[in-house]
């Protein structure tokens, strides 16, 4: 789950809406490329999609965060092709133009992405950095929703000690168990991010530390040439991608600005709801020194792990491809899947019951951020395909 880092905020990109904001549509499935037959184009948006999620039981949810537009739905449940506001219109009534007037403590502001945990509900992370610039104050939260009565059941704010201003959250993994969230920070400055989900209680850790920040050694591409915005500026995203092993023992992550991919013991992250008050510079150094270095994906965004913990799944925005690793062989690369055109920056993966992968497309090359006279209103699209036999 990505973000164009956008830091201070383009006229271009200070949209408002007045008046009631049109619902999400689908519009036309554009054609496969001769030869290409894996991916199944599930819905196209009118609108730049980052975050799917599928629950057990096969619903698909999907968010927009606000990017380069005053997005009229930040949170959508998709009904027949179409996203519909979830868990309703009120919670995604927030505008940018209404921001003296809507409370951002229960309403989605800018969502990053959405996952469903074992438990039946769904959480929802709000950066609360419409345009990747300011933070709105009492924004950032992290929200879930009861499937089974697409209710409210629990908000969790977090106060500038865990999202600081320049801050981006950006992903969530929940423990098997329900207990415990872990999110990435892609801002500024990266890091990571635990939740005690019953207490509420959350600690930033890894803040700035080099597995959590941009890799200055790499350049991300497309086309084979530099991606940067019109005023020269490249790409720079801290950590980003995350991923948990199925027993919830391992946690995985990396920023899209990085080729390098990440690990820690979950037990190592979660041991200050236990232990006794430590300076936040000596728990970090003491955590930096327990990083396992995994291996090298080159820049890279979505992560995911197999129900069965033996191969993680990564979107390659830079070649149009999904690729894999066996996380059971210690030396062993990426292999590739699927690469195919229309996957023009895969972004977030989930899996349905069925083993199928679904993945969103974002086209943040596309974007009002690195291509000038792009449309604010980016159409984006939600794929998904069958895992095979990987091919190198």
């Amino acid at each position: 789950m990505t973000n164009p880092a956008a830091r201070t905020l383009l006229p271009l990109l200070l949209c408002t809406v007045a008046g009631p904001a049109l619902a999400q549509e689908p519009v036309a499935a554009t054609s496969p490329p001769g030869g290409s037959s894996a991916l199944t184009q599930v819905a196209r948006f009118q609108h730049q999609v980052t975050g799917v999620t599928v629950a057990q039981d096969g619903r698909i949810f999907v968010n927009f965060p606000r990017w380069t537009e005053d997005s009229p739905v930040s949170v959508a449940e998709l009904k027949d092709g179409k996203p519909v506001p979830y868990p309703d219109g009120e919670w995604n009534s927030w505008r940018n133009a209404r921001k003296d007037a809507v409370d951002p403590k229960t309403h989605f502001v800018c969502v990053q992405s959405v996952v469903a945990d074992k438990q039946g509900r769904l959480w929802v992370v709000d950066a609360a950095a419409p345009a990747m610039a300011a933070v709105v104050k009492d924004g950032p939260k992290l929200v879930a929703i009861d499937l089974k009565t697409n209710a409210v059941a629990k908000t969790i704010a977090f106060d500038p000690s865990v999202a600081p201003q320049g801050s981006y959250l950006n992903d969530v993994r929940i423990a098997p168990d329900g207990k415990t969230a872990y999110l990435t920070d892609s801002g500024a400055e990266g890091a990571l991010i635990v939740v005690d989900i019953e207490s509420g209680k959350a600690k930033r850790l890894l803040a700035g530390v080099a597995a959590t920040m941009p890799d200055p050694a790499v350049t991300v591409t497309y086309d084979g040439k530099p991606l940067r915005r019109p005023d020269g500026r490249g790409v720079e995203f801290s950590a980003d991608g995350i991923a948990l092993s199925p027993d919830g023992k391992t946690l995985y992550w990396q920023a899209i600005k990085g080729k390098t991919l990440y690990s820690l013991p979950t037990d190592t992250l979660t041991g200050w709801l236990t232990a006794p008050m430590m300076p936040e510079a000596l728990a970090d150094k003491t955590l930096a020194g327990k990083i396992v270095t995994v291996g090298e994906n080159g820049p890279a965004d979505g992560l995911l792990i197999d129900r069965d913990g033996s191969r993680l799944y990564v979107t390659s925005p830079q070649d149009d491809s999904i690729k894999v690793r066996d996380l059971a062989a210690k030396q062993a690369g990426l292999t590739t899947l699927v690469q195919d055109p229309r996957l023009r920056w895969p972004d977030t993966f989930s899996q349905g019951p069925d083993g199928t992968l679904y993945v969103t497309t974002s086209h943040i090359q596309d974007s009002a951020f690195y291509k000038e006279g792009a449309p604010i209103a980016l159409p984006t699209e939600l794929w998904s395909f069958k895992p095979a036999t990987a091919q190198r």
